[in-house]
Parts: C-alpha cells; sequence; structure tokens
C-alpha cells in the first residue's frame, strides 16, 4: 500500500470513528458512550479508537489542532487586522471554529462537564499560540504581548460561546444578528492592540 493510500485510509478511518461517536454522544449523552460501544458501532478494534483519539474528548473535537492554531498560524502581518479578516470570513461561512454546529452537539457539549472543560482548554490553547507569535515577534517587550494575546482572544470566546448560545436558541439568522455585535467588539479592542 502506498504512503498517499495508507494516509487518506487513516483520515478515512478517523472520520468514521468520529462521525460515529459524535452520533452516539449526541444521541446517549457523552458520559453514558463508551470506548468499546464506539467501536463496536464503527465496526473498528477499541484500540484503533484509543490509537486515533487518544481522550475520549478528542472524538468530539477532532478539529482541536485547527482551532488552536487558528488565528495565530494564519496571520500575516497585522496580528488585529488579519485576525478580524480571518473570523468574519469564518462567521460568513459559519465555520466551526468560531461556534457553528448543530444544535444537538452544542447541547451535548454544553451538558458535559469534561467537554465544557475540553472547550475551555482549546481557548487557552488558542492564547497561548497567540501569545507565542506575538513574543517571538516582540521579545524586547515585558507584558504587552501576553496582554493583547489575552484581549483578542477573550473577544474570540465571547462571540464563540455566543454563537452557541444562539444556536441553543434556535436562531436562523445568527450571523446576521451576531455580525454588528462583533463588529463592535473588534472596533473595542483596536485602540488597546495599537502597532500589532
Amino acid at each position: 500500500m502506498s504512503e498517499g493510500l495508507r494516509d487518506r485510509k487513516k483520515q478515512e478511518t478517523s472520520k468514521t470513528i468520529s462521525d460515529v461517536a459524535t452520533r452516539l454522544f449526541i444521541r446517549n449523552g457523552f458520559e453514558d458512550v463508551t470506548i468499546a460501544e464506539i467501536a463496536a458501532e464503527a465496526r473498528v478494534a477499541k484500540m484503533t479508537v484509543t490509537n486515533h483519539f487518544p481522550r475520549k474528548e478528542d472524538l468530539v473535537f477532532d478539529i482541536r489542532e485547527d482551532f488552536t492554531a487558528w488565528p495565530a498560524a494564519l496571520i500575516r502581518d497585522s496580528v488585529f487586522h488579519d485576525t478580524r479578516e480571518l473570523y468574519f470570513e469564518a462567521l460568513g461561512a459559519e465555520h466551526a471554529l468560531v461556534g457553528f454546529s448543530g444544535p444537538g452537539f452544542v447541547r451535548m457539549i454544553k451538558e458535559s462537564p469534561a467537554l465544557t472543560n475540553a472547550l475551555h482548554e482549546m481557548h487557552r490553547e488558542r492564547e497561548t499560540a497567540l501569545i507565542d507569535l506575538l513574543i517571538r515577534r516582540h521579545p524586547e517587550e515585558d507584558l504587552t504581548p501576553t496582554l493583547a494575546a489575552a484581549h483578542l482572544t477573550t473577544v474570540l470566546r465571547v462571540l464563540f460561546q455566543e454563537v452557541f448560545d444562539r444556536i441553543l436558541e434556535n436562531e436562523k439568522t445568527v450571523v446576521d444578528e451576531l455580525w454588528p455585535i462583533a463588529e463592535q467588539a473588534f472596533d473595542q479592542l483596536e485602540p488597546a492592540f495599537g502597532r500589532y
């Protein structure tokens, strides 16, 4: 089997396991589904599930790596303006990185302490990635990069939570309702960022 085919097969297996797990979690609750049940439903060995997803929470947050790296990995010149642009692109596309998913998925996360904690951890990892980026760019400064990253990621976290809340309320116009709120939030941030 070629390397490319092996990688594709691995990705397909991961997606199948994640999809099956998410479906079971939404139906039965995160805490009430076992790895053995996921393996049986996905028709793979229990070890295959844990090889692909070392932690049970990873089955839900299969976008964790993209989530925590975004926006730090995509910033080009201006941390503030690039992040703002990325945010509104993702908002317009109703992307999972800014909180969009189905009501069942949102409810599952909100009802599970383990998943809520995992989501908070992902937000902290996103903040750490931004702090690292700013410190690399401005090693001569003390707390300023840390504070700037904290301000920006707080806005991203609050807006993410707002998307979650509006999805649970079955709002059909989340993007239209949230857009002016997000613009106001970024406008308030801009003076604090200065040259960032």
